[in-house]
């Protein structure tokens, strides 16, 4: 979720959540491979507390995707998900995304070069071995290490993921999947959604379902994965079961609500208004503090967490009117205390 999962969400998440898996934002391994990495880098960052996470990309080029495996390979994620689902305009109108979807050969290709990279990382290569390599992403590479004390990374064959949906405008399970299943990802995510849909409408899980059993029929070492509409931890159970998957990805529903990975006691809990609130200010002075740490100091695109925080309190529309308007965590620290003075 572009512009959403950042450093500091994936991290509130994880402490507060504890999902299993986690992943980045999704960066485009033209723009890396072009010059901009020393700029996109930090969408890379992780601490130990956020492992496992997979680092996920996008693109339509097969041989920088397999550059910036090995890239990511020495930056010692757990796997590399290749994101061919995406909706949105920018990305599906230039060929990726959900695009690929049109394209079989093209897909095939650049899933076989990311599965190569790991590989001869596995047995050996490193992103300075290879030739033709931007020296933008050489140099962002070794301050990414640098930065976050990335020293030596065990050599082992990573996992290479796809995350995709249903089809361009219609269900195409039956000639899309098949693409995929050719080159035996080792895991497959599929939201129940076309691309044309969007987010709009309802997820397909019927058509989810047919998903897991075309997987596993195909070869049941293949990890499948299911997304689309998954309110809290007991509707991801119930809608594995009906799947068949071997996991649930939560995407928005997680939006100012860390907790709903947990089970449903554990939810109601913690999901109180003085406790969002301390987890929102949490929230606020880890993002703060990583942006003064990655030499910028833009607090805007904090404010829609906030707003995500506070949705369902009484008041919350006036309090959202405040919120949205912040520069800082402090300021966020006071409108909250202020709330909490007057709801005493």
């Amino acid at each position: 979720m572009d512009g959403v999962t950042d450093f500091a969400f994936r991290s509130i998440v994880k402490k507060h959540g504890q999902p299993d898996l986690i992943w980045t934002e999704f960066v485009s391994v033209e723009a890396l491979c072009r010059g901009a990495a020393p700029e996109l880098m930090s969408q890379f960052d992780y601490d130990a507390t956020q492992q496992p996470i997979i680092a996920q990309v996008f693109g339509q080029t097969p041989e920088y995707f397999y550059l910036v495996a090995l890239m990511l390979a020495e930056l010692g994620f757990a796997g590399v998900d290749i994101n061919m689902g995406c909706p949105a305009k920018t990305v599906a109108q230039s060929g990726s995304g959900a695009a690929l979807i049109a394209k079989p050969d093209l897909v095939q290709a650049i899933i076989k070069q990311t599965q190569q990279a790991v590989e001869d990382w596995a047995n050996g290569k490193s992103l300075s071995d290879c030739e033709k390599v931007n020296h933008k992403l050489l140099r962002a590479l070794e301050e990414q290490k640098a930065f976050w004390q990335i020293q030596k990374v065990q050599r082992k064959l990573l996992p290479v993921s796809v995350k995709t949906r249903l089809g361009i405008k219609k269900n195409e399970l039956q000639s899309w999947l098949p693409t995929l299943l050719a080159t035996k990802p080792d895991l497959i995510t599929i939201h129940g959604r076309t691309l044309k849909q969007g987010y709009s409408g309802q997820a397909d899980w019927q058509a989810l379902t047919t998903a897991g059993k075309m997987i596993k029929d195909f070869d049941e070492n293949i990890q499948f994965f299911a997304n689309g509409d998954v309110k809290n931890y007991e509707d991801a159970l119930a809608k594995a079961e009906l799947s068949g998957a071997d996991g649930i990805m939560i995407g928005r529903a997680s939006f100012g609500n860390p907790f709903v990975f947990l089970p449903e006691a554990k939810r109601r809990q913690l999901t109180n208004s003085k406790n969002l609130f301390a987890v929102a200010i949490e929230h606020a002075k880890l993002f703060e503090e990583h942006n003064l740490a990655r030499g910028r100091d833009k607090f805007f695109s904090m404010r829609k967490h906030l707003a995500w925080y506070i949705k369902a309190i009484p008041g919350a529309a006036q309090l959202r009117t405040q919120l949205v308007k912040t520069n800082s965590a402090s300021e966020v620290e006071q409108i909250l205390a202020n709330y909490q003075t007057k709801d005493d």
